[in-house]
């Protein structure tokens, strides 16, 4: 069963992606542990050697794919799942959405050696078991799977669905992977609002939209954000930001 993101990587990857950062909002707060000196300057030297690395090999694609299948298996309502790195888990990455992804694991095991300090969790935030199968988006259905997922599931808003499909501004998919084949965009190296104008600019020869990409502009609701995205690339930089970290930390939010 193909996952809604598909296969968002290009052999060992690809290149850019910003880093993504948001304060808490309404009544949530977050409390984030304190670490020591040596810890912290571990953990900023692991930055940029990560940093170098995802532009050195260009897999930016396969990184967000990563990051993202590991956060988007997270239940708000039984509290399983989520960003806790059982990625690395073999059981994990064989599930047919995450096909792929064991070359992220392999990529990433080499810097985490170098840094014995820092925990998986720093990596991977770690768990010992890995969630069951099945709770990705599956990109042959539509708005109502998709709302299942982010908003009953996960607990994201119909916003958040528009602005992280975004991502697949990124990478492509790989027929042997996900059933699907070829970039969304012209240009699959370059985060930027290409994936909603592509979108309201309808199939192209050479381009992918998957089934729950195309429902993004036939939802009256998803609808206006593809537009506000395709027509201001900064309001989808600042959203999708916003959004990217809020599923990066599904399951640590404190009230």
């Amino acid at each position: 069963m193909p996952c809604a993101c598909a296969d968002q990587s290009d052999q060992e990857g690809e290149e850019k992606i910003p880093c993504f950062h948001r304060i808490a909002e309404g009544k949530m707060t977050k409390n984030y542990p304190k670490v020591s000196e040596e810890y912290q300057k571990a953990i900023d030297k692991a930055k940029r050697k990560l940093r170098g690395f995802i532009a050195e090999k260009g897999c930016a694609p396969l990184m967000l794919r990563i990051a993202w299948h590991s956060a988007g298996t997270y239940d708000a309502n039984t509290k399983t799942g989520g960003p806790f790195g059982t990625m690395r888990h073999a059981a994990e990455q064989a599930h047919a959405a995450n096909n792929g992804l064991d070359i992220a694991v392999r990529l990433l095991e080499p810097i985490k050696q170098q840094f014995p300090i820092l925990s998986y969790a720093d990596f991977y935030q770690d768990k010992p078991e890995p969630p069951p199968e099945g709770r990705l988006p599956n990109a042959t259905k539509g708005a109502d799977h998709l709302r299942e997922v982010f908003g009953k599931t996960m607990g994201l808003s119909d916003k958040d669905i528009v602005v992280l499909s975004g991502g697949h501004t990124l990478g492509r998919c790989h027929k042997e992977r996900s059933g699907f084949d070829g970039p969304w965009t012209a240009n699959p190296l370059i985060f930027d609002n290409s994936f909603f104008t592509e979108l309201l600019a309808g199939q192209k020869e050479g381009l992918l939209q998957l089934p729950t990409d195309t429902v993004l502009v036939t939802d009256p609701v998803f609808r206006p954000y593809v537009e506000k995205y395709a027509a201001d690339e900064d309001a989808f930089f600042a959203d999708y930001a916003e959004a990217h970290v809020k599923l990066s930390e599904l399951g640590y939010l404190q009230f």
